[in-house]
C-alpha cells in the first residue's frame, strides 16, 4: 500500500520543490461563449485542440516568487509517494503586490500546484489541495481562489471536483497569449 506523505517546506527547498514538472497536454480546451453580450451569462464548451501540444509553464516563465515577493507568509507543501517527492503546491497569502488576494488578508490563492506526470491520479493532488484548505482555515481565510486557462482543461475539472466555482473569466489578460483566458476558480470556507 502506498502512503502520501505531506511536508510544509520553506523557500530555501523552492529548488527541490521546483524539480517537479509542471507540465500538461492540451488536447481539449474550453471556449467561453458569451450569451447576449453577457448579460445572459457565458457557457463553457469543450471542443477537440485542432493541434494537441505539450505545455510547460516553467519554461514559459521561471518561478522566481521569492525574487518578486515576500514569501514567508506563503505555504509551500510537497509530497511524498512511499518516501519519493511526486508533487506539491504553493499557497499565496497575505502579501502586497498579488492581485489574486486583492490586498485582503482573509484570501488566499493557490499559486501552484503540480504532480509528477507519472503519478497522477492517485489522490496526491486531491490530498495538496485539502491540506490548502486546512492551512487557510487556520488564518481565518474566507476565500480560496485559483487560476488557470481556459486551455488546461484538467485542472479546470480538478478545480470543480474539490468543490470550486468559477468566480471569474478574463478574456483579455494575457497579451502575449491572446487565444488563452483566465479563468479563476474559487472556493469559500465556512
Amino acid at each position: 500500500m502506498t502512503k502520501i506523505e505531506l511536508f510544509e517546506q520553506t523557500a530555501a527547498d523552492l529548488e527541490e520543490y521546483l524539480t517537479i514538472p509542471i507540465v500538461f497536454e492540451v488536447r481539449t480546451i474550453f471556449d467561453i461563449q458569451i450569451i447576449d453580450q453577457g448579460l445572459g451569462g457565458f457557457r463553457l464548451q469543450e471542443r477537440e485542440h485542432e493541434s494537441p501540444y505539450i505545455l510547460n509553464y516553467d519554461h514559459l516563465e521561471k518561478p522566481e516568487w521569492d525574487k518578486k515577493w515576500d514569501i514567508s507568509n506563503w505555504l509551500i507543501l510537497s509530497a511524498f509517494l512511499d518516501g519519493v517527492h511526486v508533487g506539491g503546491c504553493v499557497v499565496a497569502y497575505d502579501t502586497p503586490g498579488i492581485y489574486m488576494l486583492a490586498g485582503r488578508k482573509d484570501v488566499v490563492a493557490l499559486w501552484d500546484i503540480r504532480i509528477d506526470p507519472a503519478y497522477r491520479r492517485q489522490g496526491i493532488g486531491s490530498k495538496l489541495f485539502q491540506a490548502s484548505i486546512n492551512w487557510a482555515r487556520k488564518r481565518n481565510c474566507r476565500l480560496f481562489k485559483a487560476e488557470t486557462q481556459n486551455i488546461n482543461v484538467p485542472a479546470c475539472r480538478f478545480y470543480a471536483r474539490q468543490g470550486c466555482v468559477l468566480g471569474r473569466i478574463d478574456r483579455h489578460i494575457y497579451a502575449d497569449y491572446p487565444d488563452q483566458v483566465e479563468l479563476v476558480w474559487c472556493k469559500e470556507l465556512t
